[in-house]
């Protein structure tokens, strides 16, 4: 599970992409956008109740440890490594929508 974040307008406007990927086949299995709060991550975790999952793999952000149950969660970046290239794919494909848009002088 992890997050990543971009911005719309400004930079005071954040917004983060949550989601969670399944550690075997590295398949995005559910993701939320929204704000860095609790209430957006309890959204993701929801998304997730119906695969069952039985251990997550995260960061070290509050979020985490105030809303996942001990035993079936891990902090640490072992095993979170495979979301990063995700991350950096999707910035760079997201970056590629806000091109400048061609203005004719006409």
């Amino acid at each position: 599970m992890d997050e990543q974040w971009s911005y719309v307008g400004n930079k005071s406007n954040q917004r983060w992409l949550w989601h969670a990927v399944d550690h075997a086949t590295n398949t995005v299995l559910a993701y939320v956008f929204g704000k860095h709060k609790d209430d957006v991550f309890k959204q993701l975790k929801t998304l997730l109740a119906p695969f069952n999952v039985s251990r997550l793999y995260t960061d070290d952000w509050g979020a985490y440890n105030r809303h996942l149950e001990a035993d079936n969660h891990e902090i640490g970046k072992r095993n979170t490594q495979k979301i990063k290239p995700k991350n950096l794919n999707f910035r760079t494909w997201h970056s590629d929508l806000h091109a400048r848009p061609y203005v004719s002088q006409n």
